[in-house]
């Protein structure tokens, strides 16, 4: 198969790519998919134009859906200045509702039918459900969910069953729960993707910092348990498992795929594409971060998080005992929505985080390096520095040898 394959192939030039390189294809509910899944990335960082990017060639792009009002300058002039109006919460719940209806057509529109456009939503957000049914009825073809255990998906779900459903997990234990959970309702996940705290970027699946090394999210331990659990339970229908954090290499999938796993899932490596819908300065300040940069901190919806050490993170950890002992329950959000149903700054709870996330991931999204979060990976990047498009990403990915400056 050839190395330089032209971005504009079909899928099936693709597919016929990833067998050709002794690796599997992703299979969910019957559709063929390439292995390698786009991880969603908020606030505005993975929407339409990654998401169909990915899936032009046959993957699965995700968008994420918090707060994507930020890329409709119509909604923002709607919503942007509320303050204290007692409909604010509403006004901009709505426009995000909007807005994410919006990246979903145009997402499809602009994948001209070919692989699939999931959505990924956090189970931690306030407006969890009405983003998961705004999802549902805007197309999309699967929904991921995180950030938490979305025990009743299968309910918000049911006058959907053609929609897959992806939650994802950390641990064998977790899968456990949520699939006799599930069972009980009469769904089982059509996949999952199995993530790794000690290698992800954003907010990560385990209980506290000190836990993001704990062996049993090791890959090597948690896709055998998982499969060996699924073995004894005796599902006649197979459940993929995509594995998350810290794949750059063909190699990576080929060793994940022989652990027991379908797929893999990145978010990083996607971020620092030209297709990617945040900024020029954004994708620099991640493509560029070195492992010394990248900092462990508990977020302000309490799960362990891992970003790049920028002016903002430094100050905050640095005052972050004072802001701790200070805290207290405010009156109102900062953003007048809400977003989380849980936060630490707003419900004054002094052992997690004491920042507005949605302000700071919008600072980010906009490239503002003074004041915004940026999350990311704690593995290398398959280009260095360089920005790249993602037909050669996913090149890079499917051929056996390293391909960087091809």
């Amino acid at each position: 198969m050839n190395a330089n394959l032209n971005p504009s192939a079909s899928p099936q030039n693709w597919l016929a790519m990833t067998e050709a390189a002794g690796l599997q294809p992703l299979c969910i509910r019957g559709k063929t998919l390439l292995p390698i899944v786009q991880g969603g990335m908020g606030v505005g960082v993975s929407a339409s134009g990654l998401a169909s990017a990915v899936a032009r060639l046959g993957g699965m792009g995700t968008i994420s859906s918090v707060d994507l009002r930020r890329r409709h300058e119509d909604l923002m002039a709607q919503t942007g200045h509320l303050d204290k109006e007692a409909d604010a919460r509403d006004r901009i719940n709505a426009a995000n509702l909007t807005a994410l209806d919006r990246e979903i057509r145009a997402a499809r529109a602009a994948s001209e039918g070919q692989g699939w456009i999931a959505v990924n939503v956090m189970k931690a957000l306030s407006a969890y459900e009405g983003y998961v049914r705004q999802a549902l009825q805007s197309g999309a073809d699967a929904l991921v969910v995180g950030a938490g255990l979305p025990l009743d998906l299968p309910d918000l779900a049911r006058d959907h069953p053609e929609v897959a459903l992806i939650p994802i997990l950390s641990d064998a234990r977790g899968v456990q729960l949520l699939v006799r959970k599930w069972e009980k309702k009469g769904r089982l996940p059509d996949a999952i993707v199995i993530e790794n705290p000690r290698l992800a970027g954003g907010h990560l699946g385990a209980a506290k910092v000190a836990d993001l090394g704990d062996a049993r999210f090791d890959f090597e331990v948690v896709l055998p348990q998982v499969r060996e659990f699924f073995r004894q339970a005796g599902y006649e229908r197979d459940i993929p498992l995509i594995a998350a954090g810290g794949i750059d290499s063909h190699a990576d999938i080929v060793r994940l795929q022989g652990l027991g796993a379908a797929g893999v899932q990145l978010g990083t490596a996607f971020a620092v594409t030209e297709e990617c819908d945040a900024s020029t300065v954004f994708k620099n300040i991640l493509a560029q971060a070195q492992p010394q940069d990248l900092v462990e901190f508990t977020s302000v919806a309490g799960l362990p998080a891992r970003a790049v050490r920028t002016p903002w993170l430094d100050k905050y950890l640095r005052i972050l005992p004072v802001l701790q002992e200070r805290a207290h329950p405010k009156a109102k959000c900062n953003m007048s929505f809400d977003c989380l149903q849980t936060c630490g700054l707003r419900d004054g709870i002094a052992g997690i985080g004491q920042f507005c996330i949605d302000q700071q991931l919008g600072h980010a999204m906009a490239g503002d390096a003074d004041r915004g979060l940026f999350f990311r990976g704690a593995g290398r990047l398959p280009f260095g520095a360089q920005i790249r498009g993602v037909p050669d990403l996913v090149r890079h990915l499917l051929t056996p040898v390293l391909t960087a400056n091809a």
